[in-house]
């Protein structure tokens, strides 16, 4: 399916708005670095490496594209100013296509006989709750019977802004009282959801990174008493990430990758941001799946991330001429 056929109009309006601010500031720098120049050189190569850090792209995946890119110029001896565009498009987009997993179409789940369960992790600020609101609409939406579990029980404020977000979209909440062991909040969701033959579950947990170890410990203990109820639960591990916070977003991911099995992420705060480019460094570091991406602070603003889709709003009108 063409990504265009995959976005509606007010989609495509969020996502190149929400990339604004990114757009503006990354292709600014290359045309300020290309300016009077009219071929493709090692200096141009050395600006635009430079370009590529300082617009929160990881230092690893910047190296990457600058090699990839200098190979194409050896290859063609001369490449015009005003081909760099169109080379950098493609080399971003063969990068994000690396990961060889299958873009997700809409808001969807494995038919199955027993809930969906997706336990949401990310550290305090990110918008981990948020995101749970919002997905928890989106799959209403889709005709899912959802169940929300408020296993981070280390803040109240969490809890309530998840029972918030439970009435506002309709749909119930499984919580017990303040510092209550989180594995038994969790266990209690998922008897809930089975017993209610609800679709899908979502578990809000603890966003606490200064002890790496009992983050671990404690998100191991989540996963063995939700597998008492459904074997094979968690069927996702959803990082939520800050866009935002640029290079601290990647640390965040490599410190949660050390204590559980990540296997799909979220990227939030994209409109506020000069620095989307994250997503990038994001999708090539770590090879798991950026399933969302929050692109404004509606309900519907959190977006099925799309590569095509992405790259296309990020380059789109943008070309360099000497």
């Amino acid at each position: 399916m063409s990504w265009r056929n995959f976005f509606t109009k007010q989609k495509k309006k969020d996502l190149d708005q929400g990339l604004e601010k990114t757009k503006q500031s990354f292709f600014n720098k290359i045309a300020h670095s290309v300016a009077g120049k009219s071929r493709v050189d090692e200096e141009v190569l050395d600006d635009l490496e430079e370009v590529l850090v300082s617009s929160d792209v990881s230092v690893k995946t910047t190296l990457k594209i600058i090699d990839r890119l200098e190979e194409r110029v050896k290859q063609d001896k001369y490449v015009g100013v005003n081909e760099l565009n169109g080379l950098l498009k493609k080399e971003i987009s063969d990068m994000l296509y690396e990961s060889n997993v299958e873009d997700i179409a809409d808001y969807v789940v494995p038919k199955s006989d027993t809930p969906h369960v997706i336990m949401v992790v990310g550290v305090n600020g990110v918008g981990k709750t948020t995101t749970i609101g919002k997905l928890a609409h989106q799959f209403k939406n889709k005709g899912y019977n959802v169940v929300l579990g408020a296993a981070d029980t280390f803040r109240a404020a969490a809890v309530e802004q998840l029972t918030i977000w439970s009435e506002r979209v309709g749909v119930p909440i499984v919580k017990q009282k303040m510092g209550s062991d989180p594995a038994s909040v969790a266990f209690d969701t998922l008897q809930s959801a089975k017993s209610n033959h609800a679709d899908v579950v979502l578990i809000d947990t603890a966003g606490r990174l200064h002890n790496k170890v009992n983050l671990m410990n404690e998100l191991t203990k989540i996963k063995n008493v939700m597998q008492k109820v459904i074997p094979d639960a968690p069927h996702e591990i959803l990082l939520v990430l800050d866009g935002s916070t640029g290079q601290n977003a990647i640390e965040q991911a490599e410190q949660f990758l050390k204590a559980t099995e990540v296997n799909a992420m979220a990227i939030t705060k994209l409109d506020g941001t000069a620095k989307g480019g994250v997503l990038i460094g994001i999708a090539d570091q770590f090879k798991i799946p950026v399933k969302y991406i929050g692109v404004g602070e509606g309900v519907d603003q959190l977006q099925v991330f799309n590569r095509a889709g992405y790259i296309d709003a990020l380059f789109e009108g943008s070309t360099f001429t000497s």
